[in-house]
């Protein structure tokens, strides 16, 4: 396994985090309740990971990171994620999520429909729980049926989701 680094910084919405190896970003993090926290968050998933200066390449993923959480339109869908290790139904999941454009919000039950899972509404969900990539795979934008909030992992649950779909500009339903 390559050695994985990370990176903390600001955005609007507190200290974020993203940690790299060497195929691409290994995970990113939203804000805990300090910067501390969030460090520790890393540290929990990868050990073993240093704290770095971000290469261009991540510190490019890091700047459109942070427009994105200050409210500007920013396209993620290149960042490159390495998903060694990550099942192949969330990989369908995620990339479904990933093609969703910034203020825009799909179901849970419809992205199942969309990789040909009819009533997978809630691996859907599961598969969102585990997300490693929260922002870059922009999980905020799931909604249960009706546009029910579901929920959310992150720190802060519901009310970061919400934040996050405000900060968008998203229309729920």
């Amino acid at each position: 396994m390559s050695v994985v680094r990370f990176a903390t910084f600001d955005t609007a919405v507190g200290c974020c985090a993203v940690a790299w190896a060497e195929a691409g970003v290994v995970g990113t993090w939203l804000p805990g309740d300090t910067p501390a926290a969030t460090r520790r968050a890393v540290l929990r998933r990868h050990p073993q990971a240093q704290e770095v200066s971000a290469p261009p390449p991540v510190a490019d993923a890091i700047d459109r990171i942070t427009r994105l959480l200050a409210g500007e339109e920013v396209d993620l869908q290149d960042v490159p994620l390495d998903m060694s290790g990550v099942p192949d139904f969330q990989q369908q999941v995620y990339a479904v999520i990933r093609s969703l454009p910034r203020g825009v919000t799909m179901t849970y039950g419809e992205i199942a429909a969309r990789i040909g899972a009819p009533g997978g509404a809630q691996a859907v969900g599961q598969a969102m729980g585990h997300n490693p990539f929260p922002i870059v795979v922009p999980c905020h934008r799931v909604l249960g049926a009706g546009g029910a909030n579901g929920g959310f992992s992150a720190p802060g649950g519901v009310d970061t989701k919400l934040k996050l779909l405000a900060i968008e500009g998203a229309t729920l339903f």
